[in-house]
């Protein structure tokens, strides 16, 4: 009897270590964890050592800034002159469980955000200026966007 005893604890002691072990994180400065506990939004840890309880969900979001390459978009000047336009868009997350729980897919919401502002800001602008005022069209998109 004390040998199945002594067993038993031996394996639930193994089991308790693993579960401590499968439930500490190191979260690099970049990184932030949005937990979910039991479906509900419990609060954003990182960086460093974090706990995460078994019955918490973990969603990593990264906080480095980023960039999105638009592929070429037709757009109508005010003019009716159609013109191709490719551009990059920077972004950053600021605040994670935002971006977890508001946005399904934030890198997609950003892509279709900054085209179809690029579409009503080139819609606004005639042929010449488009051209001419990349810099002005630039801080145009900046704003909106932001």
């Amino acid at each position: 009897m004390g040998q199945n005893s002594s067993l038993i604890i031996f394996l639930l002691a193994l089991f308790v270590f693993l579960l401590a072990l499968r439930s500490i994180r190191v979260v690099p400065e970049y990184i932030r964890l949005v937990i979910l506990a039991l479906g509900r939004y419990v609060g954003t840890r990182g960086p460093g050592i974090v706990l995460v309880l078994p019955w918490e969900q973990a969603s990593r979001v990264d906080l480095r800034e980023r960039f999105l390459e638009i592929p070429r978009q037709t757009a109508i000047t005010k003019d009716n002159a159609p013109i191709a336009i490719d551009f990059l868009v920077y972004y950053k997350v600021i605040e994670p469980h935002q971006s977890i729980l508001k946005v399904d897919d934030v890198v997609k919401a950003s892509l279709n955000i900054a085209t179809t502002t690029l579409r009503a800001v080139i819609g606004d602008i005639p042929l010449d200026d488009v051209l001419a005022k990349r810099d002005a069209i630039n801080d145009q998109l900046r704003f909106k966007l932001d």
